[in-house]
């Protein structure tokens, strides 16, 4: 199946041509035809399945096809996300896709100014992606009006409830209008997001791809068994060993992450830290060199990871292993994507074999044991 026969409309399939992308993944296959049919959705869907682009092209499809009486600017889509970093990339996809529309989208979160955000907000925008703080300051001051929204998207559910937005979720929904398409995605169902979906969603259409014990089969994956002293080091050498460019690297702590860019920096790799105690700013910047490939490293906490999307990620390390085993999965879900190789090592001390023994039982196979380092 391709695009075109989605009935995409002729700007949108330019722009997806530009991009390089012909054929939808299994998640847009599903989910195009019943966002342009007007439906609700209920969907699980992981990172780095083409969930985005899954509301991002009918929502710009029909947007652009139904434009408003007399021009008017009013926000018709509001799409609500957990992260800063995740806000901007979802910006991004609407950049790419509507390039040849009309349409005109913003993003707003906190952390920043807001100047600049209220400015574009006053000229008009069609589609609005925020963050719940900064989109419920707005609110209360004035600057947003979410009564002629057509169409709402809540993505990463799960996400948003581990990170305490229910409350903020819970005011927003009331300023939306009665009549309107509602689409959840979360990566996990957990009885919080059913029950959540079940106040929200209007006879939903089931969407689903690649269960969360899932892992991808171009996923080299492996374990080294480490006391916790000598993480350190064994990074330390497996980074000098193994010369790939680009390496995402997962602390439980931001405090154990910013140690482990001094760490590395201080032995001549250039790594950066992200986490949520970083201004909006030096999140960005980091996130943008190591893209860039200015620095080979980033250490990030699993809140932060949220929304690092990387073209070609070669090489996911778990220097801890996480308390919840589905984070694993999101985790190294960053590398091997689209058919792309990829692989993850995991450190795993004598106090988290319980930790790894969940993760083996989710993705339902045994991690290989690697004694020394891999070179690439």
């Amino acid at each position: 199946m391709t695009f075109k026969q989605l009935n995409i409309t002729e700007p949108i399939l330019r722009a997806l041509g530009e991009k390089g992308y012909t054929d939808p993944t299994p998640i847009q296959q599903q989910a195009i035809p019943v966002v342009m049919a007007g439906r609700d959705i209920f969907g699980c869907a992981q990172t780095g399945t083409g969930k985005t682009a899954a509301f991002a092209i009918p929502i710009i499809q029909r947007i652009t096809g139904a434009p408003t009486a007399g021009g008017r600017r009013d926000i018709r889509a509001l799409i609500l996300t957990p992260t800063r970093e995740l806000a901007i990339q979802i910006d991004d996809c609407f950049e790419d896709y509507a390039r040849h529309t009309s349409l005109r989208h913003s993003v707003i979160f906190g952390g920043v100014g807001q100047k600049p955000q209220t400015d574009t907000l006053r000229r008009g925008v069609d589609v609005l992606t925020a963050t719940p703080g900064r989109l419920l300051d707005l609110m209360g001051q004035g600057f947003i009006d979410l009564s002629r929204v057509e169409c709402f998207v809540l993505d990463e559910a799960d996400r948003m409830l581990d990170m305490g937005f229910i409350h903020d979720i819970k005011r927003i929904l009331p300023k939306l209008p009665q009549k309107r398409q509602t689409l959840l995605f979360s990566a996990t169902l957990p009885p919080a997001i059913e029950s959540l979906a079940r106040t929200m969603l209007h006879n939903p259409a089931k969407v689903a791809v690649a269960p969360v014990s899932s892992t991808v089969d171009t996923i080299s994956q492996s374990v080294y068994f480490v006391d916790k002293p000598d993480k350190k080091t064994l990074l330390l050498d497996l980074l000098r060993r193994d010369k790939r460019d680009s390496v995402l690297v997962f602390s439980r702590t931001k405090h154990g992450a910013d140690k482990l860019a001094r760490v590395l920096s201080k032995a001549g790799i250039g790594a950066e830290a992200i986490h949520g105690d970083k201004s909006q700013g030096a999140r960005q910047r980091a996130l943008e060199n190591f893209k860039t490939h200015r620095s080979r490293v980033l250490i990030a906490t699993d809140i932060a990871a949220r929304g690092i999307d990387v073209d070609q990620l070669e090489l996911v390390i778990n220097y801890d292993l996480p308390e919840v085993p589905e984070t694993y999965v999101h985790r190294i879900g960053r590398t091997g994507r689209a058919g792309n190789a990829g692989t993850a090592y995991s450190f795993c001390a004598e106090e988290e074999k319980p930790l790894l023994k969940d993760i083996q039982k989710l993705i339902g196979k045994d991690i290989p044991v690697s004694r020394q380092p891999a070179t690439a």
